[in-house]
């Protein structure tokens, strides 16, 4: 077998391994964030299980730190207090991205990881089976309950080569989106293999490994061989370490190759992670901003880099640059060097060790700027700024612009790379992680007023008179549908005060349309609901009104969480019907529950024109739609368990 089915093969609690086949796997690890983590744990206090059942379950803060007001502390406060009660690691503010941390003191090769963020798949650049999944999906797995995907295609990335001097990492994971596109993931695993996978460090692969996620993939996996061993050694967790790597005689569902030997410095242009372009052919464009960070690339070998090519030189006078490096450890190590004075003394900003700008909390650019970023998303107004033009590109590229002013190619420009010796031993001081009590029956879970009880959604009903309340294009992302950013992502654990922003970057009026209607319906194009996992973005609508979104294909993460919540997703039968339907149209699917009970086709009415849509729902989805979404339906499989 190949790594992923090795993997899969040992969690499997249910279904076959058969491409298209629903599957349940055990859950080993889950990690959440603060921006969905009160939600999820709100999620798992409501199935009243006493402790997690995982072998480890960790609460990180780090996208929600800026506290301009009350509720990003009350959430933190309330985070900690859960964790406590109910057998959780608790991350501080300030120890750093959930990714970043999770590879260096928590990742075990072999294990399987889901967290409430969609850039989870990080873990795969150690070997792990890593998912993402919206907060609901991982408060299950907090409960014991299995992790239900569609079995993906396996795709093996056949690297070859050795990348040259001033091409990285990045620029690997680049080259596949222009190969593959933004949905082109969609139902596969990226398996990493080949000659080339040697060459690369397990932070090099942790970035392959978080880009994944652009590709719409399940997620990304590499090899746990001796790069992956020495890592773990220097980290003071050899006992972690396990080889894992495909059997000789391993098969694929698919195969892409990559010559390393023949990538050049790549960038992905505004306003989508899979507009490539060749830096060269961008060259003396003028930039105005460059950050260097983001759980994409902020370890401590990208951090020595920056230093050693910043050591002596001076940032271009009309470059706003920041970095913010990935964790505590990574700071404390640069700390320790002359590196974090190289980087000062460059004029460089340090910001915390944080989320931060990737999800535009702070560093928005200037009106109109040209931002080049080592993130993993440049989806327009993501940065804060809507005109901003934001280029997604490696450190090497990024500094060399930050250097010069302008885009830059840095084999053109810098001369010999400067070794980034991180051969060493890493700082290790775990005492700042919150373990919890062995007795918790006394701990008090703190909720402050922003935090909300959840609702509970009604069934879905037999037939249903709705009327378009909003019609988009192809990829809309979860920022489209409910933004982040300084303002709103506050309000994460208030269900009222957040869903008057959903939507809001498209069409201003439509939280208000939406309530008003009730049965609304939304009519999307393709990869609705690229990006984030925030399951708010299903939530928020559900919460006004939305019961059906009609769609030409859906994003995985998001089709997830739209049926949690009992929103039924449809796609439609035969595209051009899409431009058949327009904005306020009535719509009408009569017997529509039983219908999908006997597995009949579904006719949807629009403007007396007969459209025929499709579901693709497992008897399980089925039945959670039925419930009136995931947490009803669980709560009654825990109360019948209870009582046998």
């Amino acid at each position: 077998m190949n790594v992923a089915k090795k993997i899969i093969s040992r969690h499997l609690l249910a279904g076959k391994m058969e491409i298209g086949c629903e599957i349940g796997l055990k859950v080993d690890h889950t990690l959440t964030q603060d921006a969905t983590g009160t939600m999820a744990y709100l999620q798992f206090e409501a199935m009243d299980v006493p402790k997690v059942k995982t072998k480890l379950s960790v609460s990180y803060v780090d996208h929600n730190t800026l506290q301009s007001g009350f509720e990003s502390a009350d959430d933190h406060k309330f985070l900690q207090t859960i964790a406590e009660k109910y057998g959780i690691i608790f991350s501080p503010a300030g120890n750093g991205i959930c990714h970043q941390v999770h590879l260096e003191r928590f990742g075990v090769p072999g294990m399987t990881l889901l967290g409430s963020d969609s850039h989870t798949s990080t873990g795969g650049g150690l070997g792990m089976l890593a998912f993402g999944a919206g907060g609901l999906d991982v408060a299950c797995a907090m409960a014991g309950q299995p992790f239900y995907i569609t079995m993906p295609k396996i795709v093996k990335i056949n690297l070859k080569g050795k990348l040259r001097d001033w091409v990285s990492a990045k620029d690997i994971i680049l080259e596949l989106l222009r190969l593959q596109n933004v949905k082109g993931g969609r139902g596969k695993i990226y398996e990493f293999s080949g000659e080339g996978v040697r060459t690369l460090s397990v932070p090099e692969r942790a970035t392959i490994a978080n880009m994944g996620t652009e590709l719409g993939a399940t997620t990304s996996i590499f090899p746990s061989d001796d790069v992956t061993k020495d890592f773990l050694e220097r980290q003071d967790r050899k006992v972690s370490w396990t080889r894992i790597e495909p059997e000789e005689s391993a098969t694929y569902d698919e195969e892409i190759e990559i010559d390393l030997n023949m990538l050049e410095p790549l960038i992905a242009a505004p306003h989508m992670p899979d507009n490539i372009k060749k830096v060269r052919d961008l060259e003396d464009i003028k930039v105005n901003q460059v950050g260097i960070g983001s759980c994409t690339n902020s370890s401590f070998a990208d951090m020595l880099l920056t230093s050693e090519i910043l050591k002596g030189k001076k940032i271009n006078k009309n470059v706003n640059f920041f970095i913010s490096p990935g964790s505590r450890q990574v700071l404390e190590m640069l700390s320790h060097s002359d590196a974090l004075f190289n980087i000062i003394g460059s004029g460089a900003r340090i910001l915390e060790s944080s989320c931060g700008p990737c999800i535009g909390m702070g560093q928005a650019p200037e009106s109109s700027a040209v931002s080049l970023r080592t993130f993993n998303r440049n989806f327009e107004g993501r940065s804060g700024t809507k005109n901003a033009q934001v280029y997604l590109c490696s450190p090497e590229v990024a500094l060399a612009a930050a250097l010069t002013g302008k885009i830059t190619d840095p084999t053109r420009y810098f001369n010999k790379k400067p070794s980034a010796n991180t051969s060493e031993k890493f700082f290790i001081d775990d005492k700042h992680f919150q373990l919890p009590p062995v007795d918790s029956s006394k701990v008090k879970v703190i909720k402050g007023p922003n935090i909300k009880s959840l609702n509970e959604f009604e069934p879905l009903s037999n037939s249903l008179h709705g009327k378009i309340v909003l019609k988009v294009g192809d990829n809309i992302s979860t920022d489209h549908i409910l933004p982040a950013g300084a303002k709103i992502l506050p309000l994460r654990s208030n269900l009222l005060a957040i869903s008057k922003y959903t939507f809001a970057v498209v069409d201003k009026s439509f939280a208000s349309r939406a309530k008003s209607t009730q049965n609304g319906v939304i009519v999307a194009g393709e990869n609705y609901g690229q990006g984030s996992s925030r399951e708010h973005a299903a939530l928020a609508p559900r919460y006004l009104g939305i019961k059906i979104v009609l769609a030409k294909s859906f994003a995985r993460i998001h089709l997830a969480n739209l049926i949690n919540f009992a929103i039924l997703p449809l796609t439609f039968d035969s595209f051009p019907d899409y431009n058949k339907i327009k904005l306020d149209d009535e719509i009408d699917f009569d017997d529509i529950r039983n219908v999908i009970e006997k597995d009949k086709s579904i006719y949807a009415k629009v403007n007396n024109t007969r459209i025929k849509v499709n579901y693709n729902l497992t008897q399980r989805q089925k039945n959670i739609i039925f419930a009136g979404g995931l947490l009803n339906w669980i709560k009654r499989q825990l109360t019948k368990h209870k009582s046998l």
